[in-house]
């Protein structure tokens, strides 16, 4: 299938704006009009880089997405409100930040302080619809698109390779690295509700050479020390192998590959070619190795992060970065319906977030974000922190099925907030507006995948680029527009 770009339009009737990319005109062939293929494919890329010249467009050569699974209050931490019922006011005082306007919660003491280098999206929504559980909420945010298989609950079937790709995985297909680097990493643990594990954490139909390597030290989410037992053995070159060796290897598997086409074709489903390579020059760069040994850094630098596993997890994702990873997720370091430091605070939110969640968000995100800016590296890496959705405005009311204490907030994903930094985003800036008890926007209403298609537009990716699922059926990466007034 081929799209025909143009520039946006009300509808059909607004001939005088010309054709959507999306809605009007989609034809079968290469040869329409009498282009080839490859110039309908530069034309389409040409048309995207003129529309969105100026507005974000292709800034970022990586992203770092910091997945807050679990559901953070936003009225908590970075939209509280003042002048409310007390059972919406957070018990939280409001802080102000480096930038006027944008007030905090006391939780992120440090966040504010660097307030004048991010924006905040106050006016994140959507309406459920069997989205209002973590799994089904995950799915949404990471590959734009609703689960086939979603109960009432939101409980949701294990991944599968039919699954859509997560969004690092389209943009590594799309934009390999170029260099000799892992494209795609996942720490420190998967994404997962229950026992739904890593839904939406693959690269389901685009087959498994665009997975994220997966990090995942061993110890359970209580384990604050877990990022100093990394196992990368898999990266070692074994000391009897020489780098000249591995490639006389690689040379005589090609010639034997050459002679063999049948077990090329039986095998072409796997990508087994993409995983050697990938392995192959990984292993002989000893690049990746090099960027995961986080004790190159100092000891101010890993106490400024937080010595915790989701503070080392976000110091490793800006060595990965530096080192030619394109796309690094670092997912919140506790299951996303748990107790303790889990987010999902349906009861003992003000002591669970005062002494547990909150200390660690606020280092973590502030260093990573601080750092980075300092290393010039905030000039071409988005970052994104933000969850599957919000808390409710009121504490001790069930809007999930869940039951909650006086003392705490169930599932709201009609508002909250997500925060962003990097690649052209504007800073000091807020994006939005929620209501007087933050339970919808007032303006700039942001949907999941309209964030999504911004990361996209961010990387220099139309959103409405067109990949094929397992049955070779055309599905665009994202059925939205990017959000460019998030550029300055």
């Amino acid at each position: 299938m081929l799209v025909i770009p143009g520039r946006k339009a009300k509808d059909v009737c607004d001939r005088h704006l010309g054709p959507t990319r999306r809605d009007l005109l989609r034809v079968g062939g290469s040869a329409f009009l009498g282009m080839t293929l490859g110039q309908a494919l530069q034309m389409q890329q040409a048309s995207a880089a003129s529309e969105s010249a100026g507005s974000g467009w292709g800034r970022a050569k990586s992203v770092i997405m910091v997945y807050l699974q679990g559901g953070p209050s936003h009225i908590d931490l970075w939209d509280p409100k003042e002048n409310v019922p007390d059972k919406v006011k957070s018990a939280f005082g409001t802080i102000h930040s480096k930038v006027p306007g944008i007030d905090l919660t006391e939780n992120l003491p440090k966040l504010a302080q660097v307030t004048d280098k991010l924006s905040l999206i106050r006016s994140m929504s959507y309406s459920p619809n069997g989205l209002f559980n973590h799994t089904a909420a995950i799915y949404q945010m990471h590959t734009g698109y609703t689960a086939d298989k979603v109960s009432p609950s939101g409980q949701l079937e294990p991944p599968s390779p039919k699954d859509y790709p997560n969004f690092g995985s389209n943009i590594i297909k799309l934009l390999p690295p170029d260099v000799p680097m892992l494209p795609f990493v996942m720490m420190p643990r998967p994404l997962q509700e229950s026992n739904v594990v890593n839904k939406s954490g693959t690269a389901g139909f685009l087959g498994r050479a665009y997975d994220p390597y997966y990090l995942f030290p061993p110890g359970d989410d209580m384990d604050m020390n877990k990022m100093e037992r990394i196992n990368i053995t898999d990266l070692k070159l074994r000391p009897e192998i020489s780098t000249n060796r591995l490639g006389r290897r690689a040379r005589l598997r090609d010639l034997i590959n050459a002679g063999m086409p049948a077990l090329d074709q039986a095998v072409d489903k796997y990508d087994m070619d993409k995983y050697y390579e990938t392995a192959m020059n990984l292993i002989a760069s000893g690049r990746a190795r090099d960027a995961f040994d986080l004790s190159k850094e100092s000891d101010k630098t890993r106490e400024m992060y937080g010595r915790n596993t989701f503070g080392q997890s976000l110091l490793l994702a800006r060595r990965l970065i530096d080192a030619g990873t394109r796309v690094v997720e670092v997912i919140w370091p506790k299951v996303a319906n748990s107790d303790n430091h889990s987010w999902d605070h349906h009861v003992g939110l003000t002591e669970r977030m005062k002494n547990q969640s909150a200390p660690m968000l606020d280092s973590g995100l502030s260093s990573l974000i601080a750092d980075m800016d300092d290393r010039g590296m905030l000039e071409d890496t988005l970052v994104v922190a933000v969850g599957e959705f919000g808390r409710s405005p009121q504490r001790g009311v069930s809007t999930s099925g869940n039951g909650n204490s006086a003392d705490g907030r169930d599932h709201w994903p009609y508002c909250y907030t997500a925060c962003l930094a990097g690649a052209g985003i504007k800073r000091g800036s807020v994006y939005g507006e929620s209501d007087q008890t933050a339970s919808s926007p007032l303006s700039d209403p942001v949907h999941p995948t309209e964030l999504l298609a911004t990361i996209y537009h961010a990387m220099g990716i139309d959103p409405a680029t067109i990949v094929y699922n397992h049955l070779n059926q055309p599905r665009e990466l994202v059925k939205a527009e990017a959000v460019t007034g998030l550029f300055g």
